[in-house]
C-alpha cells in the first residue's frame, strides 16, 4: 500500500497523515519514553535477552518477556508479583482448525450470566503464550465484567499463514457455542487481541462477517498487525525501539507468511487489504506512542471509518508497544484498560 494510498485513508477519517506520526498528533507525544515505561524497559533488557531476529523460533520462545520484566521490577520495588485476582481462572482445551488448543477462561467475581470476550494473544504469530497475556485478561475480565476466553492457535513457522487465523476463527465459534456454558451470554460476545492477537480479532470480525456468523458486539484492537507495509511514518521513526521494532517485524513476517507472497494482499493475513470494511462491529483501537505499529492502527482505523463503521482510536504518548498488560507498574495502562472496558460495557449494554 503507498504512501498516497496511505495519506487519503488518513484524510477519509478526517486526519492529516502527519497524525500517524509519533510526536505530531498529540503535544504531549515526546518520542521518548516516560518514567514508568523506562524503568519497564530497563528492567527488561537488564535481563539479557538475546534480539529476537539473531535467534531461531525456539530460541525466541525461550527469551525473557516484558511481562517477566514487570514481574521483577515489581519484586525489586518490594511489590507483590501476584496476578490481579478475578472470580475463578479456569484451563481448558477446544477444537481449533487442526486438532485441539488451549484456552483459558476468566470468570469475575458475581453470579452471571456475564458478557463474553473472545481474546487473542500476542507474539508475532511465532512467540508466546496464554501465560505471557495473562494480566491483559485478568484486566479485562475485572474492568469489563465479562467472561474473557484466551484462545491458544498455532504458531509459526511450524504452522505458517493461515494455520493462526483458522485456529481464531475457530475459536470464536467455539465461544460462540460455549459461551452459556461459561456463565456468559451467547447474545453478548465481543473479540479483543494484543499485536498480532488483534490482527487475528479483526480478521475474525470480518470472516464472521463473510461467513454469516453472528458478528462480535464489538471489536477491541490493542496495536494491532493490520498490514505488512514496513515504510509507515511509525515504522521509520521507531525502527530500533524497545520491546518491538523494525527488525523484529520482519522477522516474525518472514516466519509467519514468508514463504507465501501472495499472503502480502490476503486479507486474512492483513485485514487492510479487504475490499470492503462495511457492516463491522464498533471498532476501539488502541495505540502506543512508541511502536512500528501505531500507523497499523492509524490507518485502520481511518479505512474502517471511510467504511462507515463506529470507530474510536487512542494513541497513548510515553509508552512503547506490551503497555497494554502492565497496569501493576504503569498507570497509562490503566487507562487503556479502562477505555477498552468501557466501550466493552457500551457494547455489551445492561
Amino acid at each position: 500500500m503507498t504512501r498516497s494510498t496511505l495519506a487519503r485513508l488518513a484524510l477519509a477519517a478526517g486526519l492529516t497523515f502527519a497524525a500517524a506520526l509519533p510526536g505530531r498528533a498529540d503535544d504531549k507525544m515526546t518520542g521518548k519514553p516516560d518514567a514508568q515505561m523506562q524503568a519497564v524497559l530497563d528492567q527488561l533488557a537488564a535481563l539479557g535477552g538475546k534480539p529476537i531476529p539473531q535467534c531461531t523460533p525456539q530460541e525466541a520462545r525461550q527469551q525473557p518477556t516484558p511481562a517477566d520484566a514487570v514481574k521483577a521490577l515489581l519484586k525489586k520495588q518490594g511489590k507483590s508479583a501476584a496476578p490481579e485476582a478475578v472470580g475463578s481462572v479456569k484451563d481448558l482445551t477446544y477444537p481449533a482448525a487442526a486438532g485441539n488448543q488451549p484456552a483459558r477462561v476468566y470468570t469475575p467475581k458475581g453470579d452471571g450470566p456475564f458478557p463474553v470476550l473472545a481474546y487473542w494473544h500476542g507474539g508475532g504469530w511465532v512467540i508466546a503464550d496464554l501465560d505471557t497475556y495473562d494480566s491483559s485478561c485478568r484486566a479485562l475480565c475485572n474492568a469489563a465484567g465479562c467472561v474473557v476466553v484466551s484462545l491458544e492457535y498455532r504458531h509459526a513457522p511450524e504452522f505458517p499463514f493461515p494455520a493462526a487465523a483458522d485456529d481464531a476463527f475457530a475459536g470464536y465459534q467455539f465461544v460462540l457455542k460455549n459461551a452459556a456454558a461459561m456463565n456468559g451470554d451467547p447474545k453478548k460476545v465481543a473479540v479483543a487481541g494484543e499485536s498480532a492477537g488483534g490482527n487475528l480479532a479483526a480478521v475474525t470480525a470480518i470472516r464472521a462477517r463473510d461467513k454469516g456468523l453472528q458478528l462480535p458486539l464489538a471489536q477491541v484492537l490493542i496495536y494491532p498487525v493490520t498490514n505488512n507495509n514496513l515504510d509507515t511514518p511509525s515504522y521509520v521513526k521507531n525502527a530500533d525501539a524497545k520491546p518491538l521494532n523494525k527488525p523484529m517485524m520482519k522477522w516474525f513476517f518472514a516466519h509467519s507468511v514468508g514463504n507465501q507472497p501472495s499472503a502480502a494482499m490476503n486479507p486474512v493475513a492483513f485485514p487492510m487489504q479487504a475490499k470492503s470494511l462495511a457492516k463491522l462491529p464498533p471498532a476501539t483501537i488502541l495505540n502506543a506512542e512508541i511502536d512500528p505499529l501505531l500507523d497499523d492502527g492509524v490507518l485502520y482505523a481511518a479505512k474502517l471509518k471511510a467504511a462507515g463503521v463506529a470507530v474510536t482510536q487512542r494513541t497513548f504518548p510515553g509508552v512503547a508497544h506490551e503497555f497494554f498488560g502492565m497496569g501493576a507498574v504503569v498507570d497509562k495502562s490503566k487507562e487503556a484498560v479502562k477505555v477498552a472496558a468501557d466501550a466493552l460495557k457500551a457494547a455489551y449494554g445492561k
